[in-house]
């Protein structure tokens, strides 16, 4: 029986029997009057009802219980209600796979279905019925005038787009297309295996460069951010399906190095434009920043946008708490006046205008600093700040190694959190120990007689130069991660093995034969300096040409990358991936 059709049968049997025994008034109009009484009036009257019903005997009092009128309970939509569609709409099956035979390495596209919060409540409130009230008119309220539309918020510049103009130039194994050469051969020049720095002529006007593990971003002067390389897990923010296949490699000729079509996806391995259908006009870039498998851009107003991917132990993460992998440009609302980023293999970094440091992505070795729950991994994927730094420190520069985080202060000290098993965070505690993190931000002392203006971070080791140009390395040894000769590696600064041989360099350590430099760079297991005067120096893993030195030999100590693509040019910029670098000089002005 509906819930008001119960509530007045029940209130008119209550209303009979209590006039029973407590009036003398007439059966018969007692009953004309409940059965003239609609439905809202009885429900008026249950609450008299009761309390006289209370001083009736048990049986009459038994009745206003079930009398009382009950709201129909509100009916809760589920997720398939509430959830936009554009949300199922870029919503993968879970638990869905997919192989790319031409990957080094495979990754999994996997995706959470989104979860939105239910709906409120308002609709279900009963409405009352009209005929149950007063006779009398119902005033009608004239028609009010259209509300005049509010502007749209204009949020304020808060950062400045970069200015100056580079030349760009690559150089590592490309086969993921992380060079931008495109898929063919070029006045005879194959698109991978590049040994020493080459131009890249598919991209220009580029302001700013950004090496995933094994894609790049570049910010263009025109504001366009272009990617290129494995886009697997959605990291370079475009479509890039391709009917063409794979060659098999085992049908080819002896003589197919002479083939110019290498096999690789021509949409990934060109630079183009990210899709940006889905943004607001007016967007303005001033920088990019690259994971494994995402990006994230900043604009002037200080609001931040991503796209791809996380992932952690198990695999792929998320984008967020309700987006397995998001495949275009997506604004990250948690966020607002944001002054700088950093990236690091899976997790990102995010500074504001008031000095708090966000972060967010896969926080499995302490990298996001703070303590997560297993229940609820996607917690990590909400940008959380990282609480206070050490020393009332002013954050000017951050900085991330693939599992460790850097920030310099306004006094050029440097605060470090996360993996630190190779004493990659500059931290004696914890060296040498499998699972050694550092969980909250900390000073590094042992950079405390330095005034530190750049810093970068590898996988395992870490580098830095001072604003007086000073080049000190700490970390992993056994690939040179570090660039020390052997001399450098004493009992009191280095850790060995059981059989004597340099593992950990735990003190950040000067290599004086590398002088003035103003910017370093480190990919997983190979690292570069750039020096005042624009001369680039490299040193680390390089069996995949990826020092830029023309050898698959690992290069010991840092060495000049001295090639005819470079060597009158003043390079300003060095940047890593996986297997790869890139360096950039300022444009040459046209000749006239």
């Amino acid at each position: 029986m509906p819930p008001k059709r119960a509530a007045a049968t029940a209130a008119s049997a209550a209303t009979k029997k209590t006039a029973v025994a407590t009036t003398t008034t007439k059966k018969t109009t007692a009953t004309t009057a409940t059965k003239k009484t609609t439905i809202a009036a009885a429900t008026k009257k249950t609450v008299a009802t009761t309390k006289k019903a209370a001083a009736a005997p048990k049986k009459a009092a038994a009745a206003p219980k079930k009398a009382a009128p009950k709201k129909a309970a509100p009916k809760k939509k589920t997720v398939a209600e509430v959830a936009p569609e554009s949300d199922k709409e870029n919503t993968e099956e879970p638990e869905k796979k997919v192989v790319t035979t031409k990957r080094k390495r495979t990754r999994d596209d996997e995706e959470q279905a989104p979860v939105a919060s239910s709906s409120e409540d308002e609709s279900a409130q009963e409405p009352v019925d009209a005929q149950a009230q007063p006779a009398k008119k119902r005033k009608v309220a004239a028609p009010k005038a259209p509300a005049a539309k509010r502007p749209a918020r204009v949020l304020k510049a808060i950062n400045e787009k970069p200015k100056r103009v580079l030349d760009m130039f690559v150089f590592g194994e490309g086969t993921a297309g992380e060079l931008g050469l495109g898929s063919v051969k070029v006045d005879g020049k194959k698109p991978i295996d590049v040994k020493r720095p080459r131009l890249n002529p598919n991209v220009s006007n580029v302001v700013q460069i950004a090496c995933g593990g094994m894609h790049v971003a570049a910010l263009t002067k025109d504001n366009k951010i272009f990617t290129w390389g494995v886009n697997d897990q959605g990291a370079l923010g475009r479509d890039t399906t391709w009917d063409g296949g794979l060659r098999d490699v085992e049908d080819e000729d002896d003589d197919s190095d002479d083939e110019d079509d290498t096999g690789m996806n021509p949409k990934e391995s060109t630079p183009a434009e990210i899709d940006t259908s889905g943004l607001p006009e007016g967007i303005e870039w001033v920088q990019v920043v690259a994971s494994d498998s995402a990006t994230f851009a900043l604009t002037t107003t200080g609001q931040v946008y991503g796209w791809g991917t996380f992932r952690s132990n198990e695999g792929v993460l998320g984008f967020s708490r309700s987006v397995g992998i998001q495949r275009t440009p997506a604004h990250v609302p948690e966020l607002s006046k944001i002054k700088q980023l950093a990236a690091g293999l899976n997790h990102i970094l995010a500074l504001d205008e008031k000095n708090k440091i966000y972060a967010w992505g896969a926080g499995q070795q302490a990298q996001l600093a703070r303590r997560l729950l297993e229940r609820d991994d996607t917690a990590a994927l909400y940008p959380a700040g990282v609480g206070s730094l050490p020393g009332r420190a002013k954050a000017v520069k951050l900085a991330c190694g693939s599992y460790h985080c850097f920030v310099i202060d306004t006094k050029g000290r440097v605060i470090s959190w996360g993996l630190n098993n190779y004493a990659e965070c500059g931290h004696e505690d914890s060296v040498g120990v499998d699972g050694g993190y550092v969980m909250r931000p900390q000073i590094v002392e042992s950079l405390s007689g330095y005034e530190i203006a750049d810093i970068a971070g590898g996988e395992h080791h870490s580098l830095a130069c001072t604003t007086d140009g000073k080049l000190l390395t700490w970390g992993r040894i056994d690939g040179h991660q570090v660039g020390q000769p052997t001399g450098s590696f004493t009992e009191d600064n280095t850790i060995y093995d059981d059989r004597q041989k340099p593992r950990i360099l735990v003190v950040p350590t000067e290599i004086p034969e590398v002088k003035d430099v103003v910017q370093v760079a480190a990919g997983t297991d190979h690292s570069f300096a750039v020096t005042k005067d624009g001369k680039v120096y490299s040193w680390g893993f390089s069996a995949n040409y990826q020092t830029g030195q023309g050898t698959t030999d690992d290069i010991e100590s840092p060495t000049l990358i001295d090639n005819t693509a470079i060597r009158d040019r003043k390079i300003v910029f060095a940047g890593a991936g996986g297997q790869y670098g890139i360096v950039a000089a300022e444009k040459e002005e046209a000749q006239n």
